[in-house]
């Protein structure tokens, strides 16, 4: 069910990672989980959890508790700075953002089936001006974009295992989500998970 524009500076890139890839980010995401744990989210005000787990690398992290959404330096639950950002993500933004400073944080949200995010905007930041960068690794997912209105009209369409999406410009406040996890697509993810990781730059 699609309707509406695509918002300027909304880039789609499919099999931007081909397989081998692909692998090699899930191992490195691995080795990150291994030392900065998935950890369930709640909302702000009540406290009710997310449906998809987190975790962090890089410089900063984004969590969401009872007191709010943030970016903070260290892993709520075991106290300790993220790991560092791998390689390979490092270089994806240097090349789908040549013109920023480097990435702070990489979001690593793992989608069991049937886990989905409703729409919101990315803007926890203190600068929009540069892009959110997207990879989806796992299930495919039916992911929903929208104007910068919540009212505005949206469009879906699916993210495979390997692709990349850009936000930037006046898409980089574009409301978005996903509606739902397609079951038994995931070859890459054990037990039909969808791991999504999302580099920002916060300042």
């Amino acid at each position: 069910m699609n309707a509406g524009p695509l918002p300027e500076g909304f880039r789609l890139l499919p099999g931007y990672f081909d397989r081998a890839g692909q692998e090699v980010l899930v191992a490195a995401i691995r080795e990150v989980v291994a030392a900065a744990p998935l950890f369930t989210p709640v909302m702000p005000r009540t406290g009710r959890p997310f449906s998809v787990r987190m975790s962090n690398c890089g410089p900063l992290g984004w969590v969401s508790d009872r007191e709010g959404y943030r970016y903070q330096a260290h892993h709520p639950a075991t106290g300790r700075p993220w790991p560092p950002m791998p390689g390979q993500l490092q270089a994806l933004w240097a090349a789908l953002a040549p013109d920023q400073a480097p990435a702070q944080a990489c979001l690593i949200n793992y989608y069991p089936p049937g886990a989905r995010m409703g729409l919101h905007q990315d803007r926890d930041e203190r600068d929009f001006s540069a892009p959110v960068v997207s990879v989806s690794l796992g299930a495919t997912a039916l992911f929903r974009l929208g104007g910068t209105t919540r009212k505005a009209p949206t469009r879906s369409f699916r993210l495979s295992s390997g692709d990349v999406m850009v936000l930037g410009g006046e898409a980089r406040l574009a409301f978005h989500g996903v509606d739902r996890i397609l079951p038994g697509t995931s070859t890459l993810v054990k037990d039909d998970g969808r791991i999504n990781l999302t580099l920002r730059r916060v300042d």
